[in-house]
């Protein structure tokens, strides 16, 4: 077109976002221009034009279509504007906002943030959100952030947007919690009153903050760790038993992977094992498993076992009677140099047995030699 032509015709003045993202747009695209008496601007529902000529906020237009009325006449206005080289001094423009609800923007601490916990002392937290704005003052909004700016996007305003609220939320978790172990189901009363805290912060730009959502406050990995050791032990009413329940699993889990020396350690651990959970049962398992039989009174424990035993089942003290210690009576093994129980030499030497074939010492009255197996006549 022309200058004659743009001269005489008017204009059709629209726009439509086609990212989703824009905040407002300005027209023309270019800067300010000479748009003429009569020109017609068509505002949709979800958005609201503002007319800026010469330099100052004149009408702000809702849903329609309306006439604009300004200084530039079509044709007269390029023969007054000849001092100017054709451009009228007379200059406007449309600035078109955008009303919608602007969802999903999200927010959160970039760096931990410090916390003192009442349980678990000074902790770093990071917190995590979304949030929802709406523009409902047009002409606060572009005066106070937009500015002369072509086009002003969420991610214009983004990064402000986000530092508010962190420093709102530091502030605000500070004061109503106590420890993060309160936490589970205090996120909507959380998130509704630091949306109300922050009202005015967003008003003061001519936004609505229409929604905020705190979706996670997480403390570091190792306080993560002593919040679930803390809840396992809460679950675990009797901790000795689970001792005992896990020490049992073990033994079991060695036999199966580690063959025949797996199943030595469980032979030697079996017999370990009832004196393991006699506290637990008090005893009462074990009686009952031999209360058909001869039973004795163990010198140590003072528990009473199977009367056949070598060894308690209970405490492990031995029963066979080789020798004793001369120092605190203690029963000694056969060969023992020092007793067991008080490190006192074994002055005594036991009577023991030799085997004619490989001259090994036994037990007095064995009947096989326990190294070679050769019987002892």
């Amino acid at each position: 077109m022309n200058t004659f032509d743009s001269a005489i015709f008017l204009e059709n003045i629209e726009w439509f976002d086609e990212t989703g993202q824009e905040l407002v747009h300005r027209l023309p695209e270019e800067g300010s221009g000479e748009i003429k008496w009569g020109a017609q601007l068509t505002v949709r529902e979800s958005q609201a034009g503002v007319l800026f000529y010469e330099g100052k906020a004149c009408d702000a237009f809702g849903p329609g279509r309306h006439t604009l009325k300004t200084g530039n006449l079509p044709l007269l206005t390029k023969i007054i504007s000849v001092p100017w080289r054709g451009n009228s001094p007379l200059r406007a423009e449309v600035y078109m906002v955008n009303m919608k609800y602007f969802t999903n923007l999200k927010w959160g601490t970039m760096n931990p943030v410090a916390f003192r916990d009442s349980e678990l002392g000074l902790i770093r937290l990071r917190a995590h959100g979304v949030f929802n704005i709406q523009i409902v003052q047009p002409v606060l909004f572009i005066n106070s952030l937009v500015g002369t700016m072509g086009r002003f996007t969420t991610d214009s305003i983004d990064t402000y947007l986000k530092a508010v609220i962190v420093s709102r939320f530091n502030d605000y978790l500070g004061e109503v919690l106590d420890s993060i172990l309160n936490l589970p189901g205090r996120f909507d009363e959380l998130s509704l009153q630091l949306q109300k805290r922050l009202i005015g912060d967003f008003a003061h730009f001519g936004l609505q903050l229409s929604q905020l959502y705190i979706t996670s406050i997480t403390p570091p990995e190792e306080v993560q760790k002593a919040i679930d050791d803390k809840s396992r032990l809460n679950v675990i009413h009797d901790i000795d038993k689970f001792v005992k329940m896990k020490a049992a699993m073990a033994m079991e889990k060695a036999a199966e992977n580690q063959g025949e020396a797996g199943a030595g350690i469980g032979l030697g651990m079996g017999m370990m094992m009832p004196a393991m959970f006699a506290h637990g049962l008090g005893g009462a398992g074990v009686s009952a498993q031999t209360s058909d039989e001869k039973t004795t009174t163990c010198p140590d424990c003072q528990n009473v076992i199977p009367a056949a035993a070598r060894f308690c089942p209970l405490c492990g003290h031995q029963q066979v009677v080789l020798s004793q210690c001369a120092h605190c009576g203690e029963n000694l093994a056969l060969n023992a140099k020092f007793c067991s129980k008080c490190g006192h030499p074994a002055t005594e030497r036991p009577k023991v047995t030799l085997c004619p074939a490989c001259k090994a010492e036994n037990l007095p009255g064995a009947m096989f030699c326990n190294h070679c197996g050769q019987r002892i006549d």
